[in-house]
């Protein structure tokens, strides 16, 4: 059965001991004027913080470390009531148009493994397993839908690559190295770990 065009973004599944992820993730301040921001996607940390002194974060950058996947939003910044407030929560994105800081849930636990839609031009094989590629912030995600990000066209054995393949995921809905199959990988170039990453094999 052919794999769905489907892409969700980077969507957390389990830990490289084995253990299921399970909804951990840390708050993160957006800043005004950010990019726009869309459950999934990869996010680098912005240089500054909220006046609490809450970290704030960005869109990740291809080849660049990063921190985490974005698997949530505040629908208001901590303390603020919501008495009387009319809420959409079928929004999944933060808009650039925003002009007051945001409130972003980030997974960022550098050990963490993630499911995402194969980029490739030509299917990734299964012989390919262990190199590293990039992520591709691809254009077409709605307020309603999840990040279009996917793996980039090519594969490399570069320490600085974002991400690294660790297999595909085992699901009857996912034939492997065909095109648009679900890839299991972890952030190869994350921020919170020592070094730049590892080469790809």
């Amino acid at each position: 059965m052919a794999n769905a065009n489907r892409p969700g973004g980077l969507k957390p599944v389990s830990y490289l001991n084995g253990a299921p992820y399970s909804g951990q993730a840390r708050l993160y301040s957006v800043p005004v004027n950010s990019a726009d921001l869309y459950i999934g996607d990869p996010v680098t940390l912005s240089g500054n913080a909220d006046t609490n002194g809450l970290a704030g974060i960005a869109i990740g950058v291809a080849g660049s470390a990063i921190i985490g996947v974005v698997v949530g939003f505040l629908v208001a910044p901590p303390g603020v009531s919501l008495v009387a407030t009319n809420i959409d929560l079928t929004i999944r994105s933060i808009q650039a148009s925003a002009t007051v800081v945001q409130y972003a849930l980030v997974a960022d636990d550098p050990n963490l493994i993630f499911e995402i839609q194969d980029g490739q031009t030509v299917p990734t094989s299964t012989a390919n397993i262990g190199l590293n590629t990039n992520f591709v912030i691809a254009a077409g995600a709605t307020d309603y839908s999840d990040s279009g990000t996917v793996t980039a066209a090519t594969l490399t054995d570069s320490t600085t690559a974002n991400l690294k393949l660790m297999g595909f995921a085992q699901r009857v809905d996912n034939t492997p190295a065909t095109a648009y199959a679900k890839l299991l990988v972890k952030i190869n170039n994350h921020a919170y770990a020592a070094g730049t990453g590892t080469a790809g094999i």
